[in-house]
């Protein structure tokens, strides 16, 4: 994993929004498969800001650490949510983004084949069947874009 950067460098092959959330990892384990069967590489994008980003051990009562370990705590979240879900012969990059995750994601679309990103991620209003990031990257990409539901298994 590279450094933290305001734009994910993709050269063609999948781009997986991931922001922590189950959703994103289900779409992650859903992708590496697809992935796998088609010998595609992989971009897991981890877009995030403080408000997003998991706490760094530093971080106690009033004390608030530099933004490196903030963006050492995403990168490592991100390294060991990719490691849990590993798929053999799968090439993939990830890409801490610091950006909003809709714009990283579309301006990430412009050079991937297929987009992949949960139906719901951490935010936002339990109910609905989309959120706010996967209806911004199904209306905007430039490319196809699989929204992946809870629940539904894996590709057949």
């Amino acid at each position: 994993m590279g450094d933290v950067r305001e734009h994910a460098e993709v050269t063609g092959g999948m781009v997986v929004g991931h922001d922590g959330s189950a959703g994103a990892q289900e779409a992650l384990t859903w992708a590496l498969r697809v992935a796998a069967r088609g010998h595609w590489p992989v971009h897991v994008v981890r877009a995030w800001s403080l408000t997003t980003a998991p706490s760094p051990a530093a971080a106690t009562g009033g004390f608030i650490p530099p933004m490196e370990e903030w963006e050492q705590a995403v990168a490592d979240q991100l390294r060991q949510h990719v490691a849990e879900v590993a798929a053999a012969g799968v090439d993939v990059t990830s890409h801490v983004v610091h950006a909003p995750p809709s714009r990283a994601l579309v301006e990430a679309s412009d050079a991937a084949d297929l987009v992949v990103v949960g139906a719901r991620g951490q935010g936002g209003f339990r109910g609905l069947l989309l959120g706010s990031v996967s209806n911004q990257v199904v209306e905007h990409a430039h490319c196809p874009v699989t929204v992946v539901r809870a629940g539904t298994g894996t590709p057949g």
